[in-house]
């Protein structure tokens, strides 16, 4: 009978709403009213038209932006290219020792992302053991530096957002079936045949959502420009925030925020129909 359960009680046709509705109330209080009231904001200048603020990102700030996405494509690549392969091993080579790997991996979470990157600063400082090292490997001149480069500020990036890369390709390789590998090679598929028609494939999911969360919050992040970089390292996040709290600059601000979410969102659009997220619920 339509509207009763299995056990002859009948169903609340609420219920379903009732369990979506604390969830709607928060993506409303915490996302949409602070969505509306920065696009507010971005129009709200004094004295100069709505969309000054949206052109000077264009023309005062591109510059910031097109570094910003630079720095953050190429930390999400060379996070991808060391999460992977220990995502692969943790899945499927490291036995017994998995969950001691994985702790590792969840290990830095348990230090504020701000120690972290001054951590970083002093491994990559003039006098550190790094640039003492690549000098005595003639890697860097004798007066060569690490600290204030492009490699410090994409270093630091890759550094901080690597567990969200290792997590999502871990998770999604631990759910495929070891039978399908086992399958492959039973039809005379080489290791490196089956990786790639089997495993690859299924893995593309984990690879998705790990690039999502490393690329998103690299491109929005000012800490590891600030500390790691020079004024010419500077990224749009730093712009953005001295715009907010020193400038008090509120639509030039708010402006920049959209066209930074605008782009990534854009971007983020285009790679979902590139790589396929069918898979990914």
């Amino acid at each position: 009978m339509a509207g009763t359960a299995a056990g002859g009680t009948r169903r609340n046709p609420w219920a379903p709403y009732l369990l979506v509705l604390p969830g709607v109330l928060w993506l409303l209080l915490f996302f949409v009213v602070p969505i509306v009231t920065l696009a507010q904001t971005s129009i709200a200048g004094v004295g100069r038209a709505w969309w000054d603020g949206y052109a000077r990102a264009f023309t005062d700030y591109g510059g910031f932006i097109l570094r910003s996405f630079r720095f953050s494509l190429l930390a999400t690549l060379v996070a991808l290219l060391l999460a992977y392969p220990l995502a692969y091993v943790m899945a499927f080579r490291a036995g017994r020792f998995k969950h001691f790997l994985l702790g590792l991996v969840i290990l830095p979470f348990f230090t504020t992302f701000l120690v972290r990157t001054f951590a970083w600063k002093t491994i990559l400082n003039d006098g550190g053991p790094v640039v003492g090292f690549l000098i005595w490997l003639h890697l860097l001149p004798p007066d060569g530096r690490l600290l204030n480069t492009n490699w410090a500020v994409i270093g630091g990036l890759t550094y901080n957002f690597l567990p969200f890369m290792v997590l999502p390709i871990y998770v999604s390789l631990e759910k495929i079936d070891r039978r399908l590998v086992e399958a492959a090679q039973d039809l005379y598929s080489s290791p490196l045949r089956a990786f790639a028609t089997v495993v690859l494939p299924l893995s593309l999911p984990g690879v998705f959502a790990g690039s999502l969360l490393t690329f998103i919050p690299a491109s929005g992040d000012f800490i590891n420009a600030e500390l790691l970089g020079s004024p010419n390292q500077r990224m749009i996040g730093t712009v953005i925030q001295n715009q907010f709290l020193q400038v008090h600059d509120y639509p030039l601000a708010a402006a920049l925020s959209f066209v930074l979410m605008t782009i990534i969102t854009i971007a983020v659009i285009a790679y979902a129909r590139v790589l396929g997220t069918e898979d990914l619920a």
